[in-house]
């Protein structure tokens, strides 16, 4: 059987009555208008499929389709439309016809077979003569869908017959090396997933679902939508396809993974039909409460509302190409009627569907039979409502860019061609890559004042519409614009929402909320959570000296070395200066103590001048008395300059005048034991000591000791002096401000001296301290020594360890303890005598008691 095949095509060669010879068949086309030039479109009027499964054993049939889908339909008489508008304007292809071949085939396979054909043509052989007068479409119109227009553009591509695709969004269709010859005027899903993503981002939805349609659109759309997000900085729970054909555990599983979720917000990248059959399984399952974002393809569908589920959908967002106006449009949808296209067994079903009624010559015996006399022109539908021309425009853009692109090719110039040497096509003769030349570069503007031009991927300006599906009086759902995106905006002013009220899913009332972790607050910062996406965090305080002013801080700033955070740790405030102030109730203490102190003083010295020439103020050295006395006045007056803000001044005035005044102290003290001493070895027979050290002797070495202090505070003062200074290090969140020593040395020096001094005194009265009483004054001395010493050694550790300005504090209290000290034990006792006891102040008093204790002596 094929030898006579081969011996047959043999023969007919030989003869030259034909060279080229159709393979297979080809099937009519369901709408058809001949003319000079033929534009083919491919729609799918019918959606379901008869579910055969092909073995391939043989030659698949063509698959029998169910369900209308209106839309298409609506899509194939726009492009009608088009061209017959086009065909009556003498300023657009004038002496030329354009005609169509429009297919309605379901199913991936037929649609492909629809292309193969508007590609092949239908003549069964072509003649040698007329070769090249067959009757392959200069464009194909259509698909709608991404995956059927993958198929078609992939095979048509090859033979350079362009593609223009009205609804075909899938990115992956961008591939100028995979589909050379497709263009398309709805924008690409690249710019869908972006525009979604920031209006996720828009919202503060951080923490989404994504589900896809398992094929090209749904997949490649999903993986752009989720990059874009993370872009943005949302994190995606899960993400998950399926297919309406395919197995019903897949579905379950999404809806149990939905039905698990912490997120409120789904993004569902699907056509109508899967929308549909998600949304009727979560209805029945009662799952609500969710807030869905759509892709193009479902999000303005007039079938949503055949799905049981699909309430579920309301307050639904998705961006959806920009609607138009088609002037003249409705009437001729109004005026379709069967007579107009006697083969097409789709309009004469689409007639009896809408009316309820039989044809002559149809198999529907259950209807009653037409009158003849039903139109479109009272009708509303679906079909006829032209209030929202959105994708329907874009078949209308398609037909026109398809004319200009041919209307250029008619009216070039020689010389002015786009080929080599400036050529142009034959018109007689026109091949499909030069029609692929010409509307690659076709760029004009609408009747709505559109400009409508393709980029180097074939793709048109990116514009969309935000809308929102809501529920209508009629129990339909319609989509209101609430936004608009404009990829060739800056990216700052793309997407702005207008001031239209948005419907919530989930019957919410106001923006729903879906993150993973609540924002931050300020003051807080985040920390990311183990084995978790970015947008689950803890939010965790600042540490210490650290703030956040800003709402999910990924980190803490540092204050400045002078601020430290106020206590909502949002702010950096001026730290708290600390320092020993007379308000303070310490500072007030200190100074009140150092008053009494002078009041004391002042009152010991009244005391005593009042009662300078009785035999007991005479007889401890009056002279020094009262210049020990002076002396204690100014140790009590130099406490108080340890308090107060410090300034230069201050800092060195109060460790000077400190030390100047207790080495003063303490060696009038050191002069009165001596004089003690000395006393004392002068009543011995033969002694003349107290010629060496009378009262001129005495001030000498006051005014000595006191001017070895004066040296090396000077020297201090000029090497290294006391300054003001602003401690950061004792406390973070304050300001010791104190005096700094400088020298260091010369602090201790000062001291150091002091302590020498008061150990000289100490161990001179100590010796004294057996001499008769009356007259000796070393017992006291000696005990005022000692408690000068005990309160100095102990001032040290306790200087040294407290911090801020209780060092201060401590230094004050050595000050005045010490100072009571010796006006306690050096001058009570004697006041004690001369207020109370005045009969024991009589030189005869004390001249016998120190008889009585010479003789013991």
């Amino acid at each position: 059987m094929p030898l006579l095949k081969l011996v047959f095509l043999v023969l007919i060669m030989r003869r030259g009555d034909s060279v080229c010879q159709l393979l297979g068949w080809a099937e009519p086309p369901e709408l058809y208008q001949d003319g000079n030039l033929i534009l083919g479109g491919i729609f799918s009027f019918r959606t379901g499929q008869d579910g055969v499964i092909n073995t391939f054993q043989e030659v698949p049939q063509v698959r029998t389709c169910k369900n209308f889908n209106v839309r298409e339909f609506k899509f194939a008489q726009t492009m009608i439309f088009a061209i017959n508008e086009i065909n009556r304007n003498p300023e657009m292809l004038p002496d030329v016809k354009l005609g169509y071949k429009i297919y309605d085939t379901c199913g991936t396979m037929d649609i492909l077979r629809a292309a193969l054909a508007l590609m092949s043509g239908q003549k069964r052989e072509i003649s040698e003569n007329n070769c090249t007068e067959h009757d392959t479409v200069q464009a194909i119109i259509g698909h709608s869908g991404s995956r059927p227009t993958i198929a078609i553009a992939q095979i048509v591509g090859r033979f350079h017959i362009p593609v223009v695709s009205h609804f075909a969004t899938c990115a992956c269709l961008n591939n100028r090396k995979e589909y050379p010859t497709f263009f398309r005027t709805i924008p690409s899903d690249l710019y869908q997933s972006k525009a979604l993503a920031q209006l996720v981002k828009h919202f503060g939805w951080t923490w989404i679902g994504a589900i896809a349609v398992e094929n090209e659109y749904g997949l490649n759309g999903m993986a752009a939508f989720i990059h874009a997000a993370q872009e943005n900085g949302v994190c995606i729970e899960y993400s998950e396809s399926f297919s309406q054909t395919g197995p019903a555990h897949r579905l379950q599983r999404i809806v149990e993974t939905i039905k698990q979720s912490t997120s409120t917000v789904i993004m569902a990248f699907m056509s109508h039909r899967e929308i549909k059959v998600l949304t009727t399984e979560l209805y029945k399952q009662n799952i609500t409460g969710l807030q869905w974002v759509g892709s193009d393809a479902w999000i303005t569908d007039h079938s949503l509302t055949d799905s049981q589920g699909h309430s579920i959908l309301v307050g639904s967002l998705g961006f959806t190409v920009t609607r138009g106006r088609i002037p003249g449009l409705d009437k001729h949808l109004r005026e379709v009627h069967p007579s107009q296209f006697p083969d097409s067994q789709f309009v004469k079903d689409f007639w009896e569907d809408v009316f309820d009624c039989s044809l002559k010559g149809t198999a529907e015996v259950q209807r009653k039979k037409c009158s003849g006399f039903e139109s479109l022109q009272d009708i509303e539908s679906q079909f006829t409502d032209v209030s929202a021309l959105r994708f329907t425009n874009n078949v209308y853009k398609s037909v026109y860019a398809v004319a200009h692109a041919l209307h250029k090719l008619f009216k070039c110039e020689d010389g002015q061609g786009p080929f080599s040497s400036g050529g142009c096509a034959d018109t007689k003769h026109i091949q499909q890559w030069q029609v692929l030349q010409y509307l690659s570069t076709v760029n004009f503007t609408t009747k709505e004042g559109e400009q409508i031009y393709f980029d180097s991927n074939g793709d048109s300006p990116a514009r969309y519409e935000l809308v929102n599906l809501r529920r209508t009086n009629k129990g339909t759902m319609e989509g209101v614009t609430v936004g608009f995106y404009d990829a060739s905006l800056p990216e700052s002013h793309q997407f702005i929402m207008n001031n239209v009220s948005v419907v919530w899913g989930g019957g919410q009332t106001k923006v729903p909320v879906s993150v993973c972790s609540e924002s931050c607050p300020s003051g807080t910062h985040m920390a990311l959570q183990k084995g978790k996406p970015i947008c689950c965090y803890d939010c965790v305080p600042c540490p210490s000296g650290e703030i956040s002013n800003l709402t999910n801080s990924i980190h803490c700033m540092k204050c400045p070395m002078e601020y430290w955070p106020n206590t909502h740790r949002d702010a950096c405030i001026p730290k708290t200066i600390e320092f020993l102030a007379y308000g303070e109730i310490m500072g007030s203490l200190l100074a009140l103590f150092s008053l009494l102190g002078v009041f004391l003083t002042v009152i010991t010295t009244l005391v005593f001048y009042c009662h300078k020439e009785t035999p007991l103020v005479r007889a401890n050295n009056s002279e020094l008395s009262f210049l020990l006395l002076f002396s204690l006045t100014l140790c009590f007056l130099c406490s108080l300059t340890f308090i107060g803000r410090p300034s230069e001044w201050s800092c060195m005035l109060r460790h000077t005048v400190f030390g100047i005044t207790f080495v003063l102290c303490i060696s009038c003290v050191l002069g009165k034991t001596i004089v003690v001493l000395m006393a004392f070895r002068a009543t011995l027979p033969g002694s003349n000591v107290m010629k060496w050290f009378g009262p001129a002797q005495q001030r000498l070495s006051v005014l000595a000791f006191t001017l070895i202090q004066v040296l090396i505070c000077i020297v201090w003062l000029t090497i290294d002096p006391p300054f003001p200074f602003k401690n950061f290090l004792h406390f973070k969140e304050k300001i010791i401000f104190e005096c700094a020593l400088g020298s260091a040395i010369g602090f201790w020096a000062v001291l150091g001296y002091i302590a020498l001094l008061a150990m000289l005194c100490f161990i001179l009265a100590f010796l004294a301290r057996k001499l008769p009483d009356n007259f000796n004054e070393a017992k006291f001395i000696t005990f005022s020594m000692l408690i000068f010493c005990a309160v100095w050694i102990t001032f040290i550790p306790a200087y040294v360890s407290s911090p801020g300005k209780f060092s201060v504090a401590v230094e004050i209290f050595a000050i005045l303890a010490s100072s009571y000290g010796l006006l306690f034990c050096i001058f009570l006792p004697k006041c004690y005598i001369i207020l109370l006891k005045p009969e024991q102040n009589t030189k005869k008093h004390l001249m016998g008691k120190t008889s009585n204790n010479d003789i013991n002596y």
